[in-house]
């Protein structure tokens, strides 16, 4: 295993809270609006099953995100997301509100990105991250990035390799065996 490798590796052992950005990361990014005014999110159903996965095993995982929606309040609750701040640009200041009363080390957050309003998370948390179509400045300043894009599989992939560091990865598969 290379250094970089063995690096992420022993920060993904570390993780117990991965937060997600939506707009880009959980979505491909893009806004569809209806002629009646009412706006459209497409969310990956491998995305979620990976949440449920890291939950399964004693992760948690929030929402962080610039924008505020209905729809997105929706899927974390179908998803069982339950630390969610909405319509905060500066995503520093939100991230250490929720820290405030929920306690976790820097250390022990993932967070998954993919533009500007993402750049002082991801370099302030243990394991940052961007998807495959980030902004070029994101996957400079990320640790690891995915091979997938944001809203086509990018948390999946991440929740997989954090299962995998932590040795958790079979066992999950196991389940549905």
């Amino acid at each position: 295993m290379s250094t970089a490798n063995l690096k992420i590796t022993r920060r993904a052992r570390q993780i117990r809270l991965l937060l997600l950005d939506v707009d880009g990361v959980l979505t491909n990014g893009n806004l569809y609006y209806g002629n009646n005014g009412e706006e459209l999110k497409s969310f990956n159903i491998q995305d979620g099953l990976g949440i449920k996965l890291l939950q399964r095993q004693g992760i948690r995982v929030g929402i962080i995100t610039g924008r505020s929606s209905a729809l997105v309040a929706r899927r974390a609750g179908e998803l069982g997301i339950d630390l969610i701040v909405q319509g905060r640009e500066d995503k520093m200041q939100a991230l250490e509100e929720m820290l405030a009363a929920h306690p976790y080390q820097m250390n022990e957050i993932a967070f998954l990105g993919d533009d500007l309003p993402d750049l002082a998370v991801i370099r302030r948390v243990g394991l940052g991250v961007a998807v495959a179509n980030a902004r070029p400045i994101i996957a400079e300043h990320a640790l690891w990035q995915t091979s997938a894009c944001g809203g086509a599989g990018a948390v999946r992939e991440l929740a997989e390799m954090i299962l995998q560091a932590q040795d958790k990865l079979e066992s999950t598969f196991t389940d549905y065996l």
